[in-house]
């Protein structure tokens, strides 16, 4: 007999495949639905486009009365990723206080998408990737453009990705943190002298909640573009 668990993902496994969001892709790739590969490309129209991003979830028997543990296999340089383990900052997956029963694998990963162009700069866990967008938007896209061909895979993630060349063709690089470090320091002691703050991240409307839930589904704010 299935689990409660078993059910619920199955459920809403049906529901990712229905709705078929763009720019994300996910399955089980255990028997018993407990653990999901997933792939996610940033929103159109921002510096994220165009980058994918494979992440692992493992959910529990527990689901959904407890959130499942979200880790990104390639590691983007953002404010609210962790740059060594890969976990994102969101509350409702790090506080099961915060957890409502009514998220789903889709708000989950409409969520993770949605973060890319939408940073919370408050209490960020990638400091180099806060302080950078803070004091120059530029030379932070500049690092995303340069960095998205060669992610940073976590460095406790030593298994291999599911050989299914149809739902996953894009393979991990894997890149030193120190590699990563000058990655980005390189860009910003050859640029030219182009400093500024841009406006946005003085918004206190900007940096406040990123998402937003109604009826089981994502409310998308104002999207954050970097031009």
């Amino acid at each position: 007999m299935y689990s409660r668990a078993y059910i619920l993902l199955q459920r809403e496994f049906q529901e990712l495949k229905k709705n078929n969001y763009e720019g994300i892709t996910g399955f089980p790739v255990s028997e018993d639905m407990m653990q999901w590969e997933v792939d996610i490309e940033g929103l159109q129209n921002t510096v994220w486009h165009g980058s994918f991003f494979q992440l692992r979830i493992n959910f529990t028997s527990e689901y959904n009365f407890v959130p499942p543990v979200v880790k990104f296999r390639t590691i983007p340089f953002h404010p609210n990723v962790d740059p060594h383990t890969g976990r994102p900052c969101i509350d409702f997956l790090d506080n099961t206080h915060k957890w409502n029963r009514s998220y789903t694998l889709s708000s989950i990963l409409l969520t993770l998408q949605v973060m890319f162009s939408n940073p919370v700069l408050e209490n960020p866990v990638n400091l180099e990737a806060a302080h950078i967008l803070i004091k120059d938007e530029t030379l932070y896209r500049q690092i995303i453009l340069r960095l998205f061909h060669q992610p940073l895979q976590s460095k406790d993630d030593s298994s291999e990705s599911p050989k299914e060349p149809d739902k996953f063709n894009r393979s991990i690089k894997s890149v030193s943190f120190n590699d990563y470090y000058k990655t980005w320091s390189g860009i910003a002691t050859s640029k030219a002298t182009e400093y500024y703050r841009t406006p946005l991240l003085e918004d206190p409307n900007f940096t406040g909640e990123y998402y937003k839930w109604k009826k089981n589904e994502l409310r998308r704010p104002k999207e954050w573009g970097l031009k």
